[in-house]
């Protein structure tokens, strides 16, 4: 796998000044390094967040006593508009985000392995670490322990430590740098969801999207018409362990 060249996409993003750029001058200056967690941490391919979407289904279906099918419409128009299924049902239904939250992330993390190659690239990165993720901070705790990740970082900044604003909204961004003491110029970002990317990228922090193979979003969906990187992802791989360690770090 490359940090360049996306088989599926048949596109060629080497015209993009920072892909075949110094990773080491890029980055000389990181002093925070952040990453997100469902199919950016962990392979996209383990298809963890099939289990924790088809859980959220289930529970709009018996929360709020609707067929299964009008329920996954919901979820689905939801997440479009509010940035989270979650945002949407608190706003619309006053949803016990806590609830919620325990009910969706109880899912089995069997599939989920030791990452010895991720655990040595984010090891070797230079400066703090820390993971922000729209999911709970539970949620992240169990899958960065059976990564084998967990101890690497300083803090995990969760959808309860933005007080349920997700990810992209720039208050989450602000909330997270805030709370971590986090100057953006000096931080780099790794996200599977490129309009994540965007106010990572307008704060002044460096930008990587990790390509990911659950492509359910709209902006994924773009994705495949690129015909190179979009200002804001200074870098695209589809491998985040063998991009961590190429090298460039040291």
């Amino acid at each position: 796998m490359s940090d360049i060249v996306i088989p599926k996409l048949k596109t060629n993003f080497s015209s993009h000044p920072l892909v075949n750029g110094d990773k080491g001058e890029v980055f000389a200056n990181t002093q925070v390094w952040i990453f997100d967690l469902d199919n950016t941490l962990y392979p996209s391919e383990i298809n963890l967040f099939a289990q924790i979407d088809k859980r959220m289904g289930l529970f709009i279906s018996q929360e709020l006593g609707v067929p299964l099918a009008y329920a996954r419409h919901l979820q689905k128009s939801y997440y479009y508009q509010f940035g989270t299924t979650l945002a949407g049902l608190m706003k619309v239904y006053g949803t016990d985000p806590s609830k919620f939250l325990d009910f969706v992330h109880d899912i089995d993390l069997d599939c989920v392995r030791e990452h010895p190659d991720l655990r040595r690239g984010i090891d070797a990165l230079p400066g703090r670490k820390l993971i922000f993720t729209n999911g709970s901070r539970g949620h992240a705790e169990r899958v960065a322990l059976k990564l084998g990740v967990l101890e690497l970082f300083e803090d995990i900044c969760s959808i309860e430590s933005c007080d349920f604003v997700p990810k992209p909204s720039h208050d989450a961004f602000l909330r997270m740098t805030n709370a971590h003491n986090v100057d953006p110029k000096s931080a780099a970002m790794f996200e599977d969801l490129p309009h994540n990317l965007e106010p990572a990228f307008e704060l002044g922090m460096k930008t990587v999207l990790v390509m990911s193979h659950y492509m359910d979003h709209p902006a994924q969906k773009k994705i495949a018409t690129w015909q190179e990187l979009p200002g804001h992802v200074q870098f695209l791989t589809d491998d985040l362990a063998g991009f961590l360690n190429a090298g460039w770090a040291a």
